[in-house]
């Protein structure tokens, strides 16, 4: 992976407000282990990526938004390449920070999602 490789991150129709994604798409939350759900964007094209996890029983996405590898460096956030539960998908690890510092990398992480824009847009098509 390098500092250049997309993350992408499915975004739930609830993250978005007022047309707007909000911060909650990039925070992970203490049931999934404080690891935000990503794929490598080197090893799976947005569109395939969306329509495979919309494929799964109780996930909903409207889009796909991306964090550069480089982007979570710089938050001091781990990125890992678990390949579970499918060989592209990687975990960006927040566990190692406190409430406050974790809305605050999210904040940062969904302002360069958004200035990246959508890399698919799936119309709201459930």
């Amino acid at each position: 992976m390098s500092p250049e490789t997309l993350l992408l991150r499915q975004i739930h129709p609830s993250f978005v407000q007022d047309g707007r994604v909000s911060s909650q798409a990039f925070r992970p939350t203490p049931k999934d282990e404080h690891r935000l759900s990503v794929d490598n964007g080197d090893r799976i094209q947005p569109e395939v990526a969306c329509k495979r996890f919309k494929s799964r029983p109780n996930c909903s996405s409207i889009g796909v938004m991306a964090v550069s590898h480089a982007e979570c460096e710089s938050q001091c956030l781990t990125v890992i390449e678990d390949g579970d539960p499918y060989p592209e998908h990687c975990s960006i690890d927040f566990s190692a920070f406190g409430t406050k510092a974790i809305e605050r990398k999210a904040k940062q992480l969904s302002c360069q999602a958004r200035e990246r824009d959508w890399l698919f847009q799936d119309g709201g098509m459930e």
